[in-house]
């Protein structure tokens, strides 16, 4: 399931009997309540409410939660008909709304690539304004398109949605042109950002004029690295404290947000030409940078897949773990997890790294949860990602044509150790039983020439240690262990080694400490091949001159009695 994109709107009523308006807008949540909760301590209205508005990323609709509900119930009669025919945006300040901008992005797209601008430039920019009126038809077409499915949920006709909105367009637009013509706009390079700041923070429309300022101040910029980089400039100058810096930042954030939310922007900030685990790898770096870098210096897999930050990316990303523009980092890992939600490859055509990016990514956001995302919510997306890795395709594709069983086998192994979530590490463990059981894994041990059989049992024995550790329940690799167990016994009983070690002319001390490794699981799997040896092992220690010859070895008892240990043959 893809993640919604989620934002709280704030509404209110000044009057009993007076209906609800949305006052604000925001992703953050905590904002969203403390502001309703001021507006009725401070008696500015006489009831408010928080909703959560929850966007479906494939149908594209917004559902709506009611969250907390303040001062006097409402006691307006609802007219139906009169609420299912009133368009989404009533007045020119709804156009700047998260939700709005969101909806501008998405029906001028294509236009506002073909200029590198953003929703939020092309809301406070008087000549952007005017080449989207000289266009012709593509704001007429975005009006079109907007109309027929609003008309159609509202049961309204298309003609009067479409001409509700022509209206408010035509205001939006009169208001910033009539501001601009008037003077009225901030010039942030005559004025200075600081005294532009407080003299607007505390202005009615302070967060529209401001706006109009940044906008015009990365116009100049000529690739979306460079408007970032404008952007940061203008952060590094914000004032030190007060309205006034919370102003600049709140502002600067949303045309961040834009820039990183668009697929042209982020890349280019990123880099062109990565695939989606380096995207996905890139966005996770600049939104946790200090967790990601401190893991790098401890875990080696990580940093081989991490790719290194370009100079804008850098700089960005120490503002994205500061205090300032939480939004956009909030923002940034949301997308992260829609990704691994969903079903694009992140290593198309190297399985292999596709499970290496993969257990970067969730060494990184885990290390980085809270700061970044709820602990259940990265886990959730991975588990949802690891289903992925278990399916007949991915398998396949991962195991090749050209590995040897337990080539196979250990391959298997890694991949059910960077795999969560019971379902999946069940299915992965099915996987390396099937391999295990398959008649090429016995024959491979069994009629390979090329090494002794004692090698061939040290192989086993290793893989039966690993399938223990890779995250399964007892349940589902206990049989795995036995069959190992008895494929080795098979080998050692062709080579018979440990009768042949018990047998030996060597040092008894050298052929008892063979035999312990063999029958302790080190040398050998456990099971038949272990049991023998143990059984020969024993033996030896019943022997007189075994005894003997230890006793004069007192240095040597006390590593033979811990082997002896291992091996359970202590009393």
């Amino acid at each position: 399931m893809v993640s919604a994109r989620v934002h709280f709107e704030v509404y209110v009523r000044k009057k009993p009997t007076s209906g609800w308006t949305l006052e604000m807008a925001t992703e953050n949540r905590a904002l969203a309540i403390s502001t309703a909760e001021d507006l009725i301590k401070e008696g500015r209205v006489t009831a408010a409410k928080v909703t959560k508005e929850t966007l479906d990323e494939e149908t594209r609709e917004f559902q709506t939660v009611t969250i907390l509900n303040l001062g006097a119930p409402d006691t307006t009669k609802k007219r139906k008909v009169k609420e299912d025919i009133e368009p989404l945006c009533v007045t020119p300040q709804d156009l700047y709304t998260i939700h709005a901008r969101e909806r501008i992005s998405r029906l001028l797209e294509a236009w506002l690539e073909r200029r590198s601008a953003t929703a939020f430039e092309l809301l406070h920019r008087p000549d952007l304004v005017e080449k989207l009126e000289a266009s012709g038809t593509d704001l007429q077409h975005a009006i079109q398109k907007i109309a027929v499915p609003e008309a159609q949920a509202r049961g309204a006709t298309t003609h009067d949605m479409m001409r509700s909105f022509q209206q408010l367009v035509e205001r939006a637009v009169d208001r910033l042109m009539s501001d601009h013509r008037k003077g009225a706009l901030p010039d942030l390079a005559k004025e200075g950002l600081n005294v532009a700041a407080e003299r607007l923070a505390h202005h009615p429309d302070r967060h529209y004029l401001m706006g109009c300022g940044v906008a015009a101040a990365i116009e100049p910029a000529s690739s979306w690295s460079e408007k970032v980089a404008m952007l940061l400039d203008l952060a590094d100058s914000a004032p030190h404290a007060g309205p006034g810096r919370a102003l600049v930042l709140s502002t600067i954030e949303q045309p961040l947000a834009e820039i990183l939310g668009g697929k042209l922007g982020l890349e280019e900030l990123l880099g062109r030409g990565m695939d989606l685990g380096g995207n996905l790898a890139g966005m996770t770096r600049l939104t946790a940078s200090e967790a990601v870098d401190k893991l790098i210096e401890v875990e080696p897999s990580v940093a081989k897949v991490m790719p290194k930050l370009s100079a804008s990316a850098a700089r960005l990303s120490k503002w994205l773990t500061a205090e300032g523009f939480l939004e956009v980092r909030t923002a940034l890992g949301k997308r992260i997890l829609a990704e691994l939600n969903g079903p694009r490859r992140l290593r198309p055509g190297d399985a292999a790294g596709e499970i290496d990016i993969l257990r970067a990514l969730a060494m990184s956001l885990t290390s980085a949860s809270g700061n970044l995302l709820p602990l259940d919510e990265v886990q959730s997306a991975f588990s949802a990602r690891s289903k992925m890795l278990v399916t007949g395709d991915f398998v396949e594709s991962y195991l090749g044509r050209e590995m040897s069983a337990i080539q196979e086998a250990e391959a298997l192994v890694w991949l059910t150790e960077n795999v969560i979530g019971p379902a999946n590490k069940r299915q992965a463990g099915r996987w390396i039983k099937a391999v295990v059981s398959a008649l090429r894994f016995e024959k491979e041990f069994r009629k390979n020439e090329e090494e002794s059989p004692a090698a061939r049992l040290a192989q086993l024995a290793v893989l039966q240690k690993s399938v223990s550790r890779c995250g399964l329940v007892p349940e589902d690799y206990v049989p795995i262990q036995q069959k190992i167990g008895e494929i080795g016994g098979m080998v050692e009983a062709e080579g018979k080694i440990a009768w042949t070690l018990g047998r030996a002319q060597a040092p008894v001390v050298q052929r008892l400490t063979v035999l312990l490794r063999l029958a302790s699981g080190e040398s050998a799997p456990l099971g038949p091949a272990a049991d023998r040896a143990r059984s020969e092992a024993m033996r030896l220690i019943r022997q007189d001159d075994t005894r003997a010859e230890l006793a004069k070895a007192p240095e040597q008892m006390s590593a033979m009695r811990e082997m002896i240990q291992q091996a359970g043959l202590a009393a």
